[in-house]
């Protein structure tokens, strides 16, 4: 990605985006959980997917990790037992939303792998991880919101990627390689998971989760 800023992406033709998207009585709601390094693109990514599907008449919501943190989770911090109970928080959000029919993209690194297993717990058969990979030091190099800074002068403590580690996904339902693909084909590969494969098959069955 070369650019990092959210916009309304313009595209052509959303006729067939629409009518594959268009809610089935017998289909619950999707919980999208984009997972990967700060600065990597989730949110960028759930502003694209949501963008589109709004145009479409599909109700979505999107939970932005940094959001989250201002509100629902302000005051926890960045402790294991503290990024456990925010990942917590966030699922029960997203499930609530879903149950009332609401598509739920989330943004947020979640870097623990029992994290994300304790999110498709509370989730349920919805949901689906992605992993919007790229490597540290391009996340470091794009510094869309300036924290790799903050932390190169010790401002912060405690950062994923940098002195925490993240334990990458092994088998994410959708990996997303950020530092190929410009905005629009990563939003357009998601799309294409989403409406064309998860959408379609429903939520009968819940897919392998990765070991904790």
């Amino acid at each position: 990605m070369k650019s990092l800023s959210p916009a309304v992406l313009a595209e052509p033709d959303l006729s067939d985006l629409c009518r594959a998207a268009a809610p089935r009585p017998a289909q619950a709601a999707c919980v999208v959980w984009l997972t990967g390094l700060s600065g990597a693109g989730k949110s960028t990514l759930a502003e694209g997917l949501r963008a589109r599907l709004v145009r479409c008449g599909v109700a979505v919501a999107v939970l932005d990790g940094d959001t989250v943190r201002q509100g629902l989770s302000q005051g926890l911090g960045f402790s294991e037992q503290d990024r456990r109970e925010n990942v917590r928080r966030i699922a029960e959000v997203a499930r609530l939303l879903s149950a009332q029919g609401v598509l739920v993209v989330v943004a947020a690194i979640a870097p623990r792998r029992a994290q994300r297993a304790l999110a498709r717990q509370i989730v349920g058969p919805a949901y689906r991880e992605v992993h919007v990979d790229a490597p540290v030091g391009l996340c470091e190099h794009r510094d869309v919101k300036g924290l790799y800074a903050r932390v190169r002068r010790g401002e912060l403590t405690q950062f994923t990627g940098v002195s925490d580690d993240y334990e990458m996904p092994t088998t994410p339902d959708l990996r997303i390689d950020t530092a190929a693909l410009g905005i629009a084909e990563a939003v357009q590969q998601l799309t294409v998971a989403l409406v064309g494969r998860w959408m379609a098959a429903g939520w009968t069955a819940t897919p392998g989760a990765e070991p904790a």
